[in-house]
């Protein structure tokens, strides 16, 4: 009888005993988004670095981040008063959201953990959960400090043409040496296989989604270093231990979702600054960047913030390396290690007997280099490679001597050294029978005589420029050219390396044709050919190109030519501050307006300082004569 008492008071007290807790539970939901909105909580700057908020023109808010699971409210991207009380009831709640499928408190830690300070949580009332994911992903990484990671620019690839950005996280107890082995953090679109120039078109128009990822470093290394041949820049920064926490938080909840990627602005660099402004709010990173965001222009913004990079270190790609330690050796022994890459009979040779202990174990050294970077960069190595690696490696061990330390100086130097990205120059000169005077605003990013320091060498991405010229006898004010993308890429064939040089043009300029002095032409050229370095005075790059060109004016008979043909040049540094270029071309179009173009280029630059810099440029076509002096700013 007093059992079945017992039952009948448990099975009645239950339901009383959970509406009571609902009831605290609501009243207390309640108490807290009161006191979030007497504090205005919404609108401190670090719920919207959390929830990636920006001003709308129009006024208001709405957030960068798209995917709609990284929202508790149905209104969370755009109401950041909604999403902070959406958010304070889903804590209360082990329901699992986001991609990781996680508890609120756990998916979205760093929100957490931010309103638990501010709000100062009840544990009793709102009881934490354990968030053991988390709690292992984080003791992973034994987090002693974060480094910024900088790939320079490689034009094979459209998706690396200026460069990347990722973090690398640096344990505890790791030298220069063994960071290699630690974890990097990256944002990086979502682009399927073989996407090639789709990559950047798609990327403007943010058809991509950008995701973040942990994966462990040296495949970062092996990508960029040992298979693209980018020197990479790592910059390790000073950020406190609540500010390393605050980073690594932040970077888990954004696991949890997607970015739309666009490919000028919200790309690699700009989302992964929002990690640095939520670790540090002070830091204001992402609001220098509105209209599009640059790599180099982010380590150029991370490197002038006082106090904030504490060391520099320096890792060359396989190329450099190579291409270094054989300028250290002579043309006889450089000839020699070549030879030791097609016949490692040749350390048989009289010269490599003649040759000391340490330049036989150095020239050996390099054999090998070489021999390992054709059997990495190909996809399907030839099997004699590898046989001839094990011997130079076998003929090397047998020296008995450790390799000497060998510093590697790079070809081009730390990004935050070179000019910045945008250029306005102002000019004149005459052209034919008039004089004029021109403005030029570019938006982006290097050509050929810009000063190289801090630019992969000989490597040209120039995009959105635009030249307004006004002539003076004729009183005619027009724009004298526009350049929609202009990318050429110089890379110098000798007995290792034989990858070849290209170019793609496509813009309007001003042309003389026949009866027409002042036309506007539409064009697209693109070619194919190859580079050699020469040491004749400092350095000059010798260079030819088969081509094909399309125009459409209404200088021509049938609004229209195609045809192709050729052109050779120099390029040569004079100076380390005086550059000049040299071309010859000649094209012949057999389609539409039948006719031909002889055209030579000679143009001359001199650095007055790292964003200053004049010009002086002559432009043959056809009859058509311009000279034309500038000067140039860099912005």
């Amino acid at each position: 009888m007093v059992l079945l008492l017992l039952v009948l008071l448990v099975f009645l007290l239950v339901p009383f005993s959970s509406s009571a807790q609902q009831s605290d539970r609501d009243q207390y939901l309640a108490q807290l988004i009161d006191q979030a909105k007497q504090e205005k909580l919404a609108d401190q700057r670090e719920w919207h670095l959390l929830l990636h908020y920006q001003k709308g023109i129009f006024g208001g808010h709405e957030s960068e981040q798209d995917d709609p699971g990284f929202f508790m409210a149905a209104t969370g991207k755009t109401d950041p008063v909604a999403e902070l009380a959406a958010t304070l009831a889903q804590f209360f709640s082990a329901e699992l959201v986001g991609r990781s499928r996680q508890p609120a408190q756990c998916a979205f830690i760093a929100r957490y953990h931010w309103l638990k300070e501010q709000l100062k949580f009840d544990p009793i009332r709102l009881p934490p959960l354990a968030c053991e994911r988390f709690d292992r992903w984080y003791n992973d990484f034994e987090v002693d400090s974060i480094s910024l990671i900088f790939p320079s620019a490689f034009l094979n690839n459209p998706a690396s043409m200026f460069g990347h950005t990722l973090f690398r996280v640096d344990q505890k107890g790791q030298t220069e040496q063994t960071r290699i082995l630690a974890y990097s953090i990256n944002f990086a679109a979502d682009v399927p296989p073989g996407a090639g120039l789709a990559y950047p078109i798609r990327g403007i128009f943010g058809s991509y989604k950008g995701y973040f990822s942990t994966i462990p470093y040296y495949l970062n290394v092996q990508k960029y270093r040992d298979i693209e041949n980018r020197d990479i820049w790592e910059y390790r920064l000073n950020l406190t231990e609540t500010q390393l926490r605050r980073f690594l938080m932040h970077a888990w909840e954004l696991g949890n979702a997607y970015f739309d990627y666009f490919f000028f602005k919200e790309n690699c660099s700009y989302h992964i600054l929002a990690l640095l402004d939520y670790a540090d709010p002070n830091l204001h990173l992402t609001d220098e960047f509105l209209l599009w965001t640059v790599p180099a222009d982010t380590v150029r913004l991370i490197v002038s913030k006082p106090g904030l990079v504490s060391h520099i270190t320096y890792r060359p790609s396989r190329s450099t390396v190579i291409k270094r330690k054989r300028e250290f050796l002579s043309g006889e022994e450089r000839d020699l290690a070549h030879r030791v890459t097609q016949d490692p009979a040749e350390v048989d040779s009289p010269l490599f007997a003649r040759l000391d202990l340490a330049r036989k174990a150095f020239v050996l050294d390099l054999a090998s280099d070489y021999l390992r970077y054709r059997i990495d960069i190909t996809g399907s190595p030839k099997p004699e490679w590898k046989e001839r690696n094990r011997e130079v490696l076998k003929t090397r061990s047998q020296l008995r001597i450790p390799s000497e330390e060998f510093t590697v100086r790079p070809f081009a130097k730390q990004p935050e050294l070179g000019h910045k990205m945008h250029r306005v120059a102002l000019g004149g000169g005459w052209r034919n029978n008039d004089t004029f005077e021109e403005a030029t605003f570019r938006g982006g990013y290097h050509d050929l005589l810009d000063p190289e320091t801090g630019y992969t060498p000989d490597a040209q991405i120039e995009m959105a420029s635009i030249t307004v010229r006004h002539y003076n006898r004729a009183d005619q004010t027009r724009v004298e050219r526009a350049t929609l993308l202009n990318l050429l890429s110089l890379s110098p064939i000798d007995s290792v390396f034989h990858a070849p040089s290209w170019k793609l043009n496509t813009g309007m300029n001003t042309i003389r044709h026949r009866d027409c002095q002042l036309c506007s032409n539409g064009f697209v050229n693109g070619g194919i050919g190859g580079a050699k370095e020469l040491r004749l005075l400092k350095r000059e790059v010798l260079f030819a190109f088969a081509e094909v060109e399309g125009n459409i004016s209404g200088a021509y008979d049938e609004m229209h030519r195609v045809g192709g043909g050729g052109t050779v040049g120099m390029l040569a540094d004079i100076t380390d501050n005086w550059k000049m270029m040299a071309t010859g071309s000649y094209l012949k179009f057999p389609l539409g307006d039948k006719s031909d173009d002889f055209r030579w280029y000679v143009g001359s630059r001199f650095t007055l300082a790292r964003n200053w810099a004049v010009r002086l440029e002559y432009n043959h076509r056809d009859h058509d004569n311009d000279v034309l002096f500038s000067l140039q700013a860099f912005f």
